[in-house]
C-alpha cells in the first residue's frame, strides 16, 4: 500500500492535489507506460483514499493530455509520440526563446546565483551517471528560465507544458545526453548572466532545435516496443506496486 506523495512546493496540499501529483508522476516516470489502463477503484484502494479524489485527479489528467478515455477500456495513459513532441517543440522554441531574452533583461543577481547552483547540481548528476536526477534538474533549469523572465503571463502559458516537457525528457534522455545538455544550459546561463538578450534568445532556440531531431528518433523507436502496441498493456494496480513500491 502506498500513500500519495506531496505536491512539490506545497507544504499542505489537498488530498485531491496529492493524488493528482502521484498519478502524474507515475506517468512521467513511465511507471504507468502509455496504454496502461487506470481503474479508479483499484487506485483508490492502493492509495488508501476514497474514489472521489482519484476521479477528480483522473479528470484533470485527461484535460492535460495525460489520459484518454477509450470505448470499452475506460481511462488509459495517453501515448506521447513524434507528433505530440513536434507540437511541444514548436511551442517551446518560440516561448523559451522569449523567456531567455526576458531573463537576460530581468534576472537579479540572487536569481542568477540560484541558477548557477542548479547548473552545478545538474553537472554533478550527469558526471555521476544519475539519469533521473539529471533529467529532473535539466527540466528545472528550463522552468527556472521562464520564471526569471519576470513575465507572469509567460509563466502561466508555460506552466501546463512543464509536465509534458518532463515526460518528454524522461522518455528520450539517455545517459550520454546529460553532459551535452548541461553544456548547452551553461552557455545559455552565461548569456543570461552577461545580459546578452539576443544571444540568450538565439541559444535557447538553437538548444530546442538541436534536441528536436534526436527526440523524434527516440520516440519513433520507443513506439515499436510499447506493450500497448501489442495489445497487452498493463492495468494500474495489477501485480507488484508500480516502480517497486
Amino acid at each position: 500500500m502506498t500513500t500519495p506523495r506531496p505536491a512539490a512546493g506545497d507544504a499542505h496540499p489537498s488530498l485531491r492535489e496529492r493524488v493528482y501529483v502521484e498519478l502524474r508522476e507515475r506517468i512521467i516516470e513511465a511507471e504507468y507506460p502509455a496504454g496502461t489502463r487506470l481503474v479508479e477503484r483499484e487506485i483508490a484502494e492502493e492509495l488508501r483514499v476514497s474514489r472521489v479524489p482519484v476521479r477528480e485527479a483522473m479528470q484533470r489528467l485527461e484535460s492535460e493530455g495525460f489520459l484518454s478515455v477509450q470505448p470499452r477500456r475506460g481511462a488509459v495513459v495517453a501515448d506521447f509520440g513524434p507528433r505530440d513532441a513536434e507540437h511541444l517543440f514548436d511551442v517551446r522554441e518560440n516561448l523559451e526563446g522569449l523567456a531567455a531574452r526576458l531573463a537576460a533583461r530581468h534576472a537579479t543577481p540572487a536569481q542568477l546565483r540560484d541558477l548557477e547552483r542548479l547548473l552545478a547540481r545538474a553537472r554533478a548528476a550527469a558526471e555521476a551517471g544519475r539519469l533521473r536526477d539529471t533529467v529532473s534538474l535539466n527540466a528545472d533549469f528550463h522552468r527556472r528560465i521562464v520564471e526569471l523572465s519576470g513575465n507572469p503571463l509567460l509563466v502561466d502559458l508555460m506552466a501546463p507544458l512543464d509536465s509534458r516537457l518532463r515526460r518528454l525528457f524522461r522518455l528520450t534522455s539517455a545517459r550520454s545526453d546529460g553532459e551535452p545538455m548541461c553544456g548547452a544550459h551553461e552557455r545559455l546561463y552565461a548569456a543570461v548572466r552577461d545580459r546578452d538578450e539576443d544571444g540568450a534568445e538565439a541559444l535557447a532556440r538553437t538548444h530546442v532545435a538541436d534536441t528536436r531531431a534526436s527526440a523524434q528518433r527516440l520516440l519513433a523507436a520507443l513506439r515499436t516496443d510499447e506493450p500497448a502496441r501489442r495489445g497487452d498493456a498493463p492495468t494500474a494496480g495489477e501485480g507488484p506496486p508500480a516502480g517497486g513500491r
